[in-house]
């Protein structure tokens, strides 16, 4: 059964850091690409950063750009995905969801998604 299980999330004033896990298991994910995806209250869920299945590649939305790092370490029956979020603004406050998909195929809609962890920014 494949599992990705946020962590990390919370409330932080503006300026402020904080930093996403995901583990993902019941499969090997070196074949998936993986990325974060976020859900604002009454907004759709966007794209945030994304990464290759080796970690070669690293993608992010112009939002967060300069300001997210995301990063992965695979295992050989788990991987740990990582988003460190920095000079966080109240406009990042969202849901962050975990998200896996097949390598060479689209990064959206993923093939598999986490339940996600609540950030919020205080200004």
């Amino acid at each position: 059964q494949v599992q990705l299980v946020e962590s990390g999330g919370g409330l932080v004033q503006a300026g402020g850091s904080l930093r996403l896990s995901c583990a993902a298991s019941g499969r090997t994910f070196n074949t998936y690409g993986m990325g974060w995806f976020r859900q604002a209250p009454g907004k759709e869920r966007e794209f945030v950063a994304r990464i290759s299945r080796i970690g070669s590649s690293t993608y992010y939305a112009d939002s967060v750009k300069g300001r997210f790092t995301i990063s992965r370490a695979n295992t050989k029956n788990t991987l740990n995905l990582n988003l460190q979020m920095n000079s966080l603004k109240p406009e990042d406050t969202a849901v962050y969801y975990c998200a896996a998909y097949k390598q060479g195929g689209s990064y959206y809609p993923p093939d598999y998604w986490g339940q996600g962890t609540q950030v919020t920014v205080s200004s």
